[in-house]
């Protein structure tokens, strides 16, 4: 809704993006931006006689999925402390996307009137599935003059799709989609879904990826800036 006032800055949309080109493209811009999201990291000891075996599964899963030097992938990090290893799981996400077609309908948008909010739960329902086994990505495949499977142009390993999280110039994370609960709440009179919420889980794709290090080194210099504020470290051990 317009406020009125010109001079109003516009806020960034945060966005689900396909990692690669592959057709057809994934792309979801997030019509309202989450109001919260929660944000883990877990480390747990792991004892010394099973870090080789862990080691060597570990090594099996990179093979498996980083296939080119541009994406790499790191199961978990490892530090020693008192001889024990400390492993650090990849940072986890989760929050909700809001779709309604409220607006869109008001401007007498076609689609939507046709469709409701069904072309954005569909590209998001995708991201979590297969892209090789996508019968329109196959067609326009054949019509180019491509094999069937060739629509896809990255590792079939990697399928599902890789998704970049963008939230803003700052962060832009590669992730697995782990879990998606959709829950619709409005439908037209032709029972398309007008209204609806979202429920993702996601897990950081940690490593030397570009996106990921673009992200990481942000991170790292805005700890930096944070020493501006080192002289409140004197509070900590002298009272006020």
């Amino acid at each position: 809704m317009a406020s009125g006032f010109s001079n109003q800055p516009k806020i960034l949309r945060g966005a689900f993006v396909e990692f690669g080109i592959s057709l057809p493209p994934l792309i979801v811009v997030f019509q309202f931006n989450p109001a919260t999201i929660s944000r883990s990291r877990s480390a747990r000891p792991n004892s010394p006689k099973n870090m080789l075996s862990q080691s060597m599964q570990n090594t099996d899963l990179i093979q498996q999925l980083s296939g080119s030097s541009l994406f790499s992938f790191r199961p978990s990090a490892r530090n020693f402390r008192n001889g024990t290893a400390i492993i650090v799981e990849q940072e986890k996400l989760s929050f909700d996307v809001r779709l309604d077609a409220t607006d869109k309908l008001n401007d007498g948008d076609t689609i939507t009137e046709q469709f409701g909010i069904a072309p954005q739960l569909s590209t998001l329902e995708l991201m979590m599935l297969p892209k090789n086994s996508s019968v329109l990505g196959g067609a326009i495949s054949a019509l180019l003059g491509g094999k069937p499977k060739d629509f896809a142009f990255f590792d079939s390993q990697r399928d599902p799709p890789i998704i970049l999280f963008v939230w803003g110039r700052k962060k832009i994370l590669p992730v697995n989609i782990t879990s998606m609960q959709i829950r619709e709440e409005e439908f037209s009179t032709d029972l398309n879904p007008t209204r609806a919420v979202i429920s993702v889980s996601l897990e950081v794709i940690e490593g030397p990826n570009l996106p990921f290090l673009y992200t990481k080194t942000l991170e790292e210099v805005m700890s930096v800036l944070n020493l501006a504020n080192i002289g409140q470290l004197a509070n900590t051990m002298v009272p006020g």
